[in-house]
């Protein structure tokens, strides 16, 4: 294993003392492991919260700021932050207006968020959550009752963020909350494993010149393994599937195109990656689908492993104009 640490048992505490120390903008409780912004919650603003497993920067700790996120729980490496986490989260950016969880569907996730949210009630805040559930490659995998919460994430963290940020009450933001999660699909891929720095090896064995279609965030298993193929076919791979879902979709008013994003795994250039959009922009071209915005980096990683993901969101008005608000995070930044 080569990595840039000290000592895998202390990664975490040691990565969170470098975001303390790069960024102005937030605050790091370190008995929490909470990212806060550096500025409270304004009073009456919606707050927005999310967290996980370390490991997917720069999700969650990359997209506290205006605009997004008002704080992230860091787990331990694929680890779900607990609950003692979470509802310091949520207490510490409580401004009077309740809370949203963004909790991706892995089942320590769901689990704990609950768990907070109860604690939290019984402390008089209202607290609302909502499940993202995009992965269109399995139904059931390792951590998850149904689908993995994936990509989708980022992009609705920017979406409700911004829902937040220009004074929505909570009914309003979990409402555009839950049409992100109606509208958006995704999908991924790896060339390679991904390495743990407390295992020490790589979590899963892929064999020179194979690459796994599907694969989870955290390694999960995929739909199957193939050959290593051109761009172009990987793209059909990941294209194909997620608008065999949205095609079936209830469409009302998402009729401005898509946001399509184009995610790196940790370990993949942008070169490539940029040669991966532009073979999924033919296919949307062809299909008759026009990408009215685009992200293409590294947005939820999976530490070192190579390899794509592509999330869709079929689009409206409305979602479009939230995504298009300024947003100032160390992840996102436009407007400002």
């Amino acid at each position: 294993m080569k990595k840039l640490i000290n000592s895998p048992d202390d990664v975490l505490a040691e990565a969170l003392k470098g975001v303390d120390a790069a960024d102005e903008n937030v605050r790091v409780d370190h008995t929490h492991r909470v990212i806060f912004r550096a500025e409270p919650t304004r009073p009456g603003k919606v707050a927005v919260i999310s967290g996980g497993g370390s490991g997917h920067e720069p999700l969650h700790s990359g997209f506290v700021g205006v605009g997004m996120l008002d704080a992230a729980c860091a787990g331990q490496v694929f680890t779900s932050p607990t609950p003692d986490q979470i509802l310091a989260a949520t207490v510490g950016t409580d401004a009077g207006a309740g809370v949203l969880h963004v909790v991706k569907n892995y089942t320590g996730d769901v689990m704990n968020f609950e768990m907070a949210a109860e604690l939290a009630a019984e402390q008089g805040i209202r607290v609302e959550t909502v499940v993202v559930a995009d992965d269109v490659a399995v139904e059931d995998s390792l951590y998850t009752a149904g689908r993995r919460g994936v990509g989708l994430t980022v992009l609705l963290e920017k979406i409700v963020g911004a829902a937040a940020e220009e004074g929505r009450d909570l009914d309003a933001v979990v409402e555009v909350a839950n049409k992100v999660t109606g509208h958006g699909r995704s999908m991924g891929m790896a060339l390679t494993s991904c390495t743990v720095p407390a295992n020490g090896k790589p979590s899963f064995d892929l064999p020179e010149g194979e690459m796994e279609i599907g694969i989870g965030i955290h390694g999960e298993p995929g739909r199957h393994r193939e050959k290593i193929a051109p761009a172009a076919e990987i793209a059909e791979r990941l294209v194909t599937p997620i608008l065999a879902e949205l095609t079936e979709l209830d469409s009302a008013g998402a009729d401005e195109g898509v946001i399509a994003m184009v995610n790196g795994m940790g370990a993949t250039p942008l070169l490539e990656l940029y040669l991966m959009y532009g073979e999924i922009a033919r296919l949307l071209e062809g299909a008759g689908i026009t990408v009215a915005r685009n992200l293409v980096g590294n947005y939820i990683t999976s530490l070192d492993m190579a390899g794509c993901s592509l999330t869709l969101v079929r689009a409206d008005a409305e979602l479009l104009r939230l995504w298009d608000a300024p947003v100032s995070t160390p992840g996102l930044r436009w407007g400002m």
